[in-house]
């Protein structure tokens, strides 16, 4: 665990923040804008939960993208990893929700809690990517990828 500033927030998040707090400082960077965190598991706010917490999100997006990109999924799930890395803390279960600026859903994908834990070990970051991206569904198309 680290209490140094954070580089990629520009220094002015520190780890002693709130995983909700974090997280949604550091997606504003990267135009996504927090809506609801909530611990799936009933795990109270705490800088540093127990491993295996599961987390639903929901942001909304300042993009002209109809539909949830492979950027958006990849800097968001950077950022949550990059939180845990300073927290030495593994996510659970991750359950996402993209909004349109104007409350039009863009897409939904998600974390199964088995991929976290086996991402560096038997999981290699495309395996991961590909897992991941596997499960962005309600396009604007009305088509889910699953």
């Amino acid at each position: 665990m680290s209490d140094n500033n954070s580089a990629s927030d520009g220094g002015t998040e520190t780890a002693t923040h709130p995983v909700s707090v974090a997280l949604e400082n550091r997606l504003m960077s990267h135009g996504y804008y927090v809506t609801s965190f909530e611990w799936l598991d009933g795990e109270g706010e705490t800088t540093t939960p127990d491993d295996g917490v599961g987390i639903a999100l929901e942001y909304e997006a300042v993009s002209d993208a109809p539909a949830v990109t492979r950027d958006e999924v990849g800097a968001v799930l950077r950022t949550l990893l990059s939180i845990g890395e300073e927290r030495s803390w593994t996510p659970g279960r991750l359950e996402v929700t993209s909004f349109a600026t104007d409350g039009a859903v863009r897409g939904r994908w998600h974390v199964e809690c088995e991929w976290f834990d086996r991402l560096g070990t038997d999981l290699s970051q495309v395996e991961f990517s590909g897992l991941v991206l596997g499960t962005v569904r309600d396009r604007p198309s009305g088509r889910d990828t699953d």
